[in-house]
């Protein structure tokens, strides 16, 4: 009697744990998860910092809409701390273990370098929302930033043919990014005429601070009477310091112009801007930018940080786009599936916040407007030069032997990130 009463007590513990357990199976089936893969902390964490809250914002809106598929949105934030193989590591555990459908994140190429074969290999998805080098289509990253052709190269068509620069200091972080951008300018403006005495490049470690040597350098550099122009592909906290000596050593607008493609609004909230009046930046977005779609999301931006002087910038708007479109493509796919989902994705067009219209192309690069804008002493910019309409982002840039026969086309038959215009074959990767 006593055994069975034991036997009978045994398996009403067991059904019961089995129970809880496929409860919280189906508590853990109920949401959608969505990694943030944003350094925290380190050298980044100054740009990184404002996407996470970004993508957290575009969740609690996405859920206050109904969240996906009758399912809520559910944020797993991990910090991988400007730490390079940290993120890989991250990604990983994102995939695997916390069962992720989709990521939204890095900053850097070298981070997204890292992370590349482990969405790879994992089938993930991942939306990189910075501008980039380019030399890359994967079919696994939609690249909702700018690539070269998006920024860097207009750029210098405005600073060569609006301000008539003759001379070039190229100024950059020690990483992928700007010395793969800058080997494209390089040659840009080489096939342009300008002399290799002409050219001045420079790189600096991240988190660089002691800026005095090089910014008398660049002025040195920019004493010969021709006219001189800095473009800076500058990351991270190093931007502090290196604007601020550029005030220091009074460095002007009017004598040696900065175009940067890393300094947007948030990275000038930190510094006196008074005298930086008049150095550029070139984006696809500004916060000065009017239009009602950007006007609704700077009021939901402000409500949701709660802060009314948070500014908004361009990597926001990269965030804000992607998730609209991954938001949409899970609807039209009807499912998370990644290979679902990257389908759905191509050809789809969501409102910008400028007031045009984003498009994902087959080469899972956005068509996106070009914006130059001048600093202004509250740390905004007044937009002095923009593209008529959007411009395609290109995967491989025109101006490099070896890419420039490269395509990349995700859409049936080609199905590849490198198909070369010349042999007519997939290279069979989706970067060099």
């Amino acid at each position: 009697m006593n055994i069975l009463f034991k036997a009978k007590r045994f398996g009403v513990l067991i059904g019961a744990a089995v129970l809880m357990q496929w409860s919280v199976s189906i508590l853990a089936q109920d949401t959608i998860k969505v990694g943030v893969l944003h350094s925290l902390s380190g050298s980044m964490a100054i740009s990184e910092t404002t996407l996470k809250d970004t993508v957290l914002m575009m969740i609690e809106e996405q859920n206050k809409a109904g969240g996906l598929l009758g399912r809520q949105l559910e944020a797993v934030v991990v910090d991988p701390a400007s730490d390079w193989p940290l993120f890989a590591e991250q990604t990983r555990e994102l995939i695997t273990q916390e069962g992720v459908d989709v990521i939204f994140g890095c900053w850097t190429s070298v981070s997204r370098k890292s992370v590349l074969p482990v969405i790879e290999e994992l089938n993930g998805l991942l939306f990189y929302p910075v501008q980039y080098e380019g030399e890359e289509s994967s079919k696994n990253v939609f690249y909702t930033g700018a690539a070269p052709n998006q920024q860097a190269i207009p750029a210098v068509d405005y600073l060569m043919n609006e301000i008539g620069a003759e001379r070039w200091v190229l100024a950059g972080t020690d990483y992928v990014y700007p010395r793969t951008t800058n080997r494209i300018l390089e040659a840009y403006l080489k096939a342009k005429g300008v002399a290799d005495e002409d050219i001045m490049i420079n790189y600096t470690p991240f988190s660089h601070s002691d800026w005095q040597t090089i910014v008398a350098d660049i002025q040195r550099f920019g004493s010969t009477g021709r006219k001189t122009a800095v473009v800076s592909t500058i990351n991270g906290d190093a931007n502090v310091p290196f604007y601020i000596e550029l005030g220091n050593q009074g460095v002007s607008a009017e004598d040696i112009p900065v175009i940067a493609f890393s300094v947007g609004e948030e990275e000038l909230s930190g510094i006196d801007t008074a005298p930086l009046v008049g150095h550029l930046a070139a984006w696809n977005y500004f916060q000065s930018v009017y239009s009602d779609t950007n006007e609704e999301f700077i009021d939901t931006w402000h409500s949701f940080i709660g802060n009314q002087s948070r500014v908004t910038n361009d990597p926001m708007e990269a965030t804000y786009i992607g998730f609209k479109m991954w938001a949409e493509a899970v609807e039209a796919a009807g499912t998370t599936d990644v290979d679902a989902v990257e389908q759905a994705m191509i050809g789809l067009e969501v409102p910008n916040l400028t007031g045009g219209t984003a498009v994902m192309n087959k080469n899972h690069h956005l068509s996106k407007p070009v914006l130059i804008g001048e600093i202004q002493d509250d740390g905004q910019f007044d937009v002095v030069w923009e593209t008529d309409g959007v411009v395609a982002g290109d995967a491989w840039s025109d101006y490099l032997e070896g890419s420039r026969d490269l395509v990349s086309d995700w859409t049936e038959p080609t199905r590849c990130g490198n198909y070369n215009t010349v042999s007519n074959r997939c290279l069979g990767s989706g970067s060099q």
